[in-house]
């Protein structure tokens, strides 16, 4: 009995100081959301809109999945590379122009940023495609393609 009764006090204590222990780690994990992922500067709307009017200049270079850009919508005019093709692509990106790099909300487009500036590549930064329709700007929407079933398929 005397150790049921030693025992429970313990168990009480440990299991009220557990949570204490964790949100210790609380800080640092804060910390490390503030951090930016990339280096790049996210573009505004504005920022946006006054790239895309220098067509002749400016290559805009979308890193999403092609469902992605079909379900979201995109810029009318854009070079298709998806993030995890971008390195392997460099040799035919033209150096000549100036890069905007486009995902959803500019995360996969901050560190494609990042990439292309690390190789010598002129970038103006990244942006976000929901984010810059979400702040006004006009995103062109593609309309998916319908199959239909072959009249002899069982």
């Amino acid at each position: 009995m005397k150790a049921l009764k030693l025992t429970l006090p313990l168990f009480w204590a440990l299991a009220l100081a557990a949570p204490l222990a964790y949100s210790a780690d609380a800080p640092s994990a804060a910390k490390a959301a503030k951090e930016p992922a990339s280096k790049a500067h996210v573009l505004s709307r504005d920022e946006l809109d006054k790239l895309l009017a220098q067509p002749g200049k400016v290559l805009v270079i979308d890193v999403r999945r092609p469902d992605e850009v079909s379900d979201i919508g995109g810029v009318p005019v854009y070079l298709s590379i998806q993030a995890g093709d971008l390195e392997k692509s460099l040799a035919w990106i033209p150096k000549d122009r100036l890069i905007v790099t486009l995902s959803n909300h500019a995360g996969r487009a901050g560190k494609a940023a990042d990439l292309l500036a690390s190789k010598g590549f002129k970038v103006a930064g990244a942006a976000g495609a929901q984010t810059y329709e979400k702040e006004g700007g006009a995103l062109a929407h593609i309309t998916k393609p319908t199959t239909t079933a072959s009249a002899g398929a069982h």
